[in-house]
C-alpha cells in the first residue's frame, strides 16, 4: 500500500511540474502536440475514407418522404402571420408624443341644489 501512495505522490509532483516543463520547452511541446494532431487526423482519415473505399461498401440513403399535411399546416400558420402583419400595418395608433388640448369646460357652473 505504501508503494501505491508513493506512486500517487510522484504522479502528483509530475503533474505540477509538467506545465513548467512545457513552458520552458515551448517549441518542442508545440512540435509534439502538432505531431499528435497529425497522427490522430491520419487515423480518422484512414478510418472514414480509405477503409471504406477499400471495402467497397455501398452506402444506402433513405429517400426522404414529403408530408403534404405538415406543409399545409406550416403554410396556414404563415398565412395567419401575414394576415396579422398586414392588419397591424393598417391600424392607426395614437401618438403618445402629441400634446392634446384639454376639452373646453362649460362656462356655466353646475347648479347646486
Amino acid at each position: 500500500m505504501k508503494i501505491f501512495g508513493l506512486k500517487l505522490i510522484k504522479i502528483k509532483n509530475l503533474l505540477k511540474e509538467l506545465p513548467i516543463f512545457l513552458a520552458v520547452h515551448a517549441f518542442l511541446a508545440f512540435l509534439a502536440f502538432f505531431l499528435i494532431a497529425l497522427i490522430l487526423a491520419g487515423i480518422i482519415f484512414y478510418k472514414y475514407n480509405i477503409l471504406i473505399e477499400k471495402e467497397n461498401q455501398e452506402i444506402f440513403y433513405k429517400q426522404s418522404q414529403f408530408k403534404e399535411e405538415s406543409l399545409d399546416n406550416i403554410m396556414g400558420i404563415l398565412r395567419e402571420g401575414e394576415k396579422k402583419f398586414s392588419e397591424a400595418d393598417s391600424k392607426q395608433y395614437l401618438n403618445p408624443f402629441r400634446v392634446s388640448v384639454p376639452s373646453q369646460v362649460s362656462p356655466t357652473p353646475p347648479a347646486i341644489d
